[in-house]
């Protein structure tokens, strides 16, 4: 055992606790699938990852990381539960800002494996970021159905301005472009409006931005481009 994990061992308050969940209730829970506030990890390799889905979580709308499952469903439990636990809460720690709250506990499995459940709320501080050793600037993730992915910059100012309050817009002609097309067409990019509406794109982006704060259109993030429809 390394010295890093011992101290961790003896600070009680870091430590997770024993789960009001059951074995019944932890199968019946796994059965669901991943889904937008549930993933799965097989073990704890890749902890730089696996940070990415909690991050992701609070980004959104919360949800649960259980490590110790597979995507195939099993539930084999972790052998070395301790040193795990140690490797991702370090990496939370280490990777993660601003830091993220979450509950972490423990499902016995069998003989002596455990399944490690992180529960993470939506957070009011958003947006977290992951920001790894090699890299600068950190990255924001967020839930889409069972994927994280990685947030725009379009995406990045909704979560920081979402409690916002007062924000307004005017009804002007790009608007009225914007509402004609989606009238014809379920969905816009932000490159769309822009040529469709002869707009530089950071007028296109910033009026997206607030149509969807004004809860008049919503966006789907995607890996590749967000999309924007009518709510």
């Amino acid at each position: 055992m390394n010295n890093g994990l011992e101290v961790y061992l003896e600070k009680s308050e870091s430590l997770s606790h024993p789960s009001d969940m059951d074995l019944k209730s932890l199968r019946n829970l796994v059965r669901q699938g991943e889904n937008g506030s549930l993933e799965f990890k097989l073990k704890a390799t890749h902890p730089e990852k696996i940070v990415r889905e909690i991050v992701a979580f609070a980004n959104t709308n919360g949800g649960k990381l259980l490590v110790g499952v597979g995507d195939d469903k099993s539930i084999p439990g972790l052998k070395f539960v301790d040193e795990d636990e140690y490797v991702l809460v370090k990496a939370l720690e280490k990777y993660c800002f601003p830091p993220i709250s979450y509950d972490l506990e423990r499902i016995h499995v069998v003989d002596e494996r455990e399944v490690l459940v992180f529960t993470i709320p939506k957070s009011s501080e958003k947006p977290h970021f992951v920001r790894l050793e090699n890299e600068e600037n950190g990255k924001a993730y967020v839930r889409v159905q069972d994927r994280s992915v990685q947030a725009s910059k379009e995406v990045k100012q909704i979560l920081r301005r979402e409690n916002e309050e007062g924000i307004q817009f005017r009804y002007g002609d790009k608007e009225k472009v914007l509402m004609q097309y989606l009238a014809d067409n379920q969905r816009i990019t932000v490159e769309t409006f822009a040529q469709i509406a002869n707009l530089p794109r950071w007028l296109a982006s910033r009026t997206l931005v607030l149509l969807v704060l004004s809860n008049v259109l919503k966006v789907k993030p995607d890996e590749v481009v967000d999309w924007y429809s009518v709510i």
